[in-house]
């Protein structure tokens, strides 16, 4: 497998489709094939699939307001619910192959910062109401006419800037790099600056032998590396008993020990669905406060799915000079629609997940590999316990190489003009060092105005441009404001 072709040689308007499912999802006009679509929505599920395991415990981990803690198990089962219906839904009227979950910005926001002032119900109507506004501004127009207004120059550093982010969740899902636990350096190399451990040199073999098999153009390359891996950890677990790791086992599996269940099958309980309270929430702890807390929480969703679906579209080449890509309107529709089910269902504001990547890394152009990866989704809430066979360490190999291949699209940027630099090199460094998609899109924002407008550009930047880049400086406030506001 090479990389990713430039974006005019995606689109063949000279191929016939094959049939009408082909001429609907555009299979052949985007050069692909439905052998290719399948691999890329089985690769996009086995990279995303950990979110059925870790949503849980990022939501069930905290206790609310009134004391109460999410069940795991019903968590677990509407988390898979979610992901899978909005992913099929996004894929059948978007016909892009981004899936969908719970995004790990938002389910870690609510259970850090909202839940304390909040019960769940109520933290959910809040997502909800998050969800309906993001409808709104991408019905009106009005979200994409902020992303037009985004320089392509920004767009290119996005779509890069996610590719570090990715690669870098990789190494650390992969216990590549680890924290220290010091204020400097606060990151290290695996533990106590060794990677031996067995964890972590599956997750090299895993890499080296996708790297290997796409240098030599192989077909399903990621996805042959993935079960190879998968394959190898669960007989050296069964040979060696690693187990899960800990402080007394550093050195185990990170977030699932690659064993058979003893389970197979189990009837999903849904019974959060519908646990959502959309008014209690102004009267428990103010107008101000929760309008605060709906600012942060549709910032981070419409800047996030933004700046994925972007550079998505970027690597799949299905983006036109401008950025653009198929059917924008609806995608940004829907894509605000995962907020209004993922907080319905209580599992959390679902949205366009990065790891998609790793789908379209080996050839998913269409909606089709979507279907796919809705389906095991779906089909992971009677199979919740397969869903941990495959240990991180193999999956974050995937994620690396998809950033790799992300971070060749900044041959295309001119690296001559400082005020295009400093901007670029701003975003796809936030990043990864703030795990923060946004965050990177907003301090990107902010750079790109201020350098470009006082060095005489001011221009050539769109009026919008500015609002949004206030926007972020208040974001980035919001801490103070809030103190403020509530002194």
């Amino acid at each position: 497998m090479s990389t990713t072709p430039a974006p005019e040689t995606i689109v063949d308007d000279t191929r016939p489709p094959k049939n009408g499912f082909d001429k609907y999802f555009e299979i052949t006009k985007r050069g692909s094939t439905l052998g290719t679509e399948v691999r890329g929505g089985i690769v996009t599920f086995v990279t995303m699939a950990y979110i059925v395991i870790l949503n849980p415990i990022i939501l069930g981990g905290t206790k609310d307001v009134a004391g109460t803690i999410l069940d795991g198990q019903q968590l677990a089962a509407v988390t898979a619910l979610t992901a899978g219906v909005m992913t099929i839904l996004f894929g059948l009227i978007s016909r892009l192959p981004f899936a969908f979950a719970a995004g790990l910005g938002i389910n870690s926001f609510l259970a850090v910062s909202v839940v304390g002032q909040l019960t769940w119900p109520e933290a959910m109507g809040l997502v909800v109401i998050n969800g309906l506004i993001i409808v709104l501004l991408s019905a009106t127009g009005l979200r994409r006419m902020i992303m037009n207004a985004v320089p392509m120059e920004l767009k290119i550093a996005i779509t890069v800037g996610i590719g570090m982010f990715i690669a870098f969740i990789g190494l650390v899902d992969a216990g590549f790099v680890t924290a220290t636990g010091l204020s400097s350096p606060p990151v290290g190399l695996g533990v106590g600056g060794s990677v031996a451990t067995i964890p972590v040199l599956l997750f090299v073999l895993t890499l080296l032998l996708a790297g290997i098999l796409m240098a030599r153009k192989v077909k399903a390359a990621l996805l042959i590396a993935l079960v190879s891996g998968t394959v190898i950890s669960m007989i050296i677990e069964a040979i060696w008993h690693i187990g899960a790791r800990s402080d007394d086992n550093p050195g185990g599996w990170g977030m699932s020990v690659p064993t058979l269940p003893t389970q197979w099958f189990s009837l999903p309980d849904l019974s959060l669905v519908g646990q959502v309270d959309l008014v209690t929430s102004w009267g428990r702890i103010g107008v101000i406060a929760c309008v605060m807390l709906v600012f942060t929480l549709v910032f981070t969703n419409f800047f996030d799915a933004m700046g994925t679906m972007t550079g998505l579209a970027e690597e799949a080449g299905l983006a036109d000079k401008k950025g653009d890509f198929p059917r924008l309107k609806s995608a940004l529709i829907i894509e605000g629609v995962g907020a209004v089910v993922g907080g319905g269902t209580s599992g959390s504001s679902n949205t366009v997940f990065v790891e998609s990547a790793s789908g379209i890394g080996e050839g998913a152009r269409t909606g089709v590999a979507n279907l796919v990866t809705g389906v095991l989704f779906l089909l992971a809430m009677f199979i919740t316990p397969l869903t941990s066979i495959v240990p991180s360490e193999v999956a974050a190999a995937a994620l690396v190489i998809v950033g790799a291949l992300m971070m060749s699209q900044i041959r295309r940027v001119d690296f001559s003009d400082m005020s295009v630099l400093i901007p670029v090199f701003i975003t796809v460094a936030i990043m990864p060092f703030t795990y923060s998609i946004a965050n990177g899109i907003g301090a990107g924002f902010i750079a790109w105005v201020v350098i470009r407008s006082l060095s005489g550009k001011a221009r050539q930047i769109s009026p919008l441009l500015w609002i949004v880049a206030a926007g972020f400086a208040i974001y980035f406030a919001r801490g103070p404001i809030e103190t403020l506001i509530g002194g």
